[in-house]
């Protein structure tokens, strides 16, 4: 093998050395990263604008993430399109800090490739600058009640809170580029339907480019320098009331989506007390296709959920659903709002029984699959399944093995799963094989 050769070759090992070696380190780097963020695409029934809405870049602003999980929850796009990010800082929101990985709003104009955000700065980048994306808005809240004068240490020029934010007046030669008319058509409206008249809102102008070095690594920046018109519309930290806060998020997004030509329909009356209702509903969390919770009015602490010692799936219908593991189970989030931990009891699930069919009341025998809920009014009865061992949990006789082929009318309400003693639990073995569990829900109606 004459030298040339010989030195190519040990040069081309060294060279994979390396590259093995700084992706292996990459790698390590990486292990650290955000969870990754939802999209979610309300298509209206005519073609119109499309408004991206952006929310829980700061985990400690939930004004920002809980308003677009109710726009997705319970509003319908007749006219235009609307791209819906409700948490795009999901680790920064179940710790319910502005960035546990620094801030993210702060790394739009450069970004290391060992950043936990960095994967999610980059996804978010891509869809500002969709071709189809016509508006852009970053929901926040921040700190006091924004003035033109100096009032007082909360109310003055330099507090974020009640305002909607541009980086420039306008976007020349971009359709709806005129921000600042834009942003005073929004805040006329809003200020003539405040719950209180210090809340009122302003806009306010940080001409970014000229004067604003900070604000040149923010989101709504790189959207400006990328020709997509963009706001941040903020409410004040200094409301407590997170329903008040959602309500002003939902009345600027619905005036901007006016202005837009973006028509809609929602399905709650605007009211604060409907917002309330709305962000009180938490909705359901599938567990590995077996179990079906339903989150509102649950138990604060669960014992003996059935689960796989790994890779258990957990599906949330609420787009804030997060879970936890810690040594004291698994944690349930809505946000940053804990709100359930289930004390896990280990099982193999390989068993395929789909159903079981049980007798509600006085009606006949129904089907009903497992991972699925059931009314009754008095007590049930479960027609037996070969090999397969019913636990209905909170009931219990005497000799018995498997409570089927029985009429259950008492179940203790302290095993209930919710806090009013009115939904139980019917598991479902075959052996050693957790087969899946049915909710029983008792109406007094």
């Amino acid at each position: 093998m004459g030298l040339f050769l010989k030195v190519l070759l040990v040069f081309g090992f060294c060279l994979l050395d390396f590259v093995y070696a700084h992706s292996m380190s990459l790698q390590k780097l990486r292990d650290k990263q955000n969870a990754p963020f939802s999209v979610y695409h309300l298509k209206g029934e005519e073609e119109g604008p499309t408004l991206l809405v952006i929310g829980g870049i700061h985990g400690d602003e939930p004004g920002g993430y809980f308003s677009p999980s109710v726009l997705l929850s319970s509003y319908k796009i007749k006219k235009g399109n609307l791209y819906v990010v409700p948490n795009l800082n999901p680790d920064s929101i179940l710790a319910f800090r502005r960035g546990i990985y620094k801030d993210m709003n702060r790394k739009f104009a450069t970004i290391k490739l060992s950043d936990p955000d960095y994967e999610n700065v980059w996804k978010i980048k891509e869809l500002i600058t969709y071709k189809e994306v016509d508006f852009i808005i970053n929901l926040h809240d921040g700190h006091g009640f924004y003035r033109e004068k100096w009032e007082n240490a909360i109310f003055n020029p330099k507090a974020w809170g009640q305002t909607y934010v541009i980086d420039q007046k306008t976007l020349d030669n971009v359709p709806f580029g005129n921000l600042d008319e834009i942003t005073k058509k929004i805040e006329t409206k809003l200020n003539q339907n405040l719950h209180y008249d210090f809340h009122t809102f302003g806009v306010r102008n940080t001409q970014t480019r000229f004067k604003d070095e900070e604000q040149q690594n923010s989101l709504t920046f790189f959207a400006i320098t990328n020709l997509k018109p963009s706001i941040a519309i903020e409410t004040s930290k200094n409301i407590k009331e997170l329903d008040l806060k959602v309500y002003y998020q939902l009345s600027s997004i619905e005036a901007l989506m006016e202005i837009l030509g973006i028509t809609f329909s929602r399905d709650f009356d605007f009211t604060l007390e409907g917002v309330r209702k709305k962000l009180d509903d938490f909705g359901t969390l599938n567990i590995n296709q077996k179990t079906l919770l339903k989150l509102n009015n649950i138990r604060t602490q669960l014992n003996f959920i059935p689960l796989k010692k790994e890779d258990n799936s957990f599906s949330f219908s609420h787009p804030l659903g997060r879970v936890k593991q810690t040594n004291k189970g698994y944690e349930i989030y809505i946000g940053h709002q804990k709100i359930s931990t289930l004390k896990p009891d280990y099982f193999s699930m390989r068993c395929t029984l789909e159903s079981l069919e049980i007798k509600a009341d006085d009606k006949d025998f129904c089907n009903v699959k497992l991972g699925d809920s059931l009314k009754f009014q008095k007590g049930f009865l479960i027609k037996p399944t070969k090999d397969i061992r019913i636990n209905v949990i909170g009931y219990s006789k005497k000799g018995i093995i498997s409570e089927d082929n029985l009429y259950i009318d008492k179940i203790d309400k302290n095993f209930s799963l919710d806090k009013q003693g009115n939904s139980f639990r019917i598991e479902a073995y075959k052996g050693d094989e957790f087969c899946g569990m049915i909710i029983m829900e008792k109406n007094d109606e």
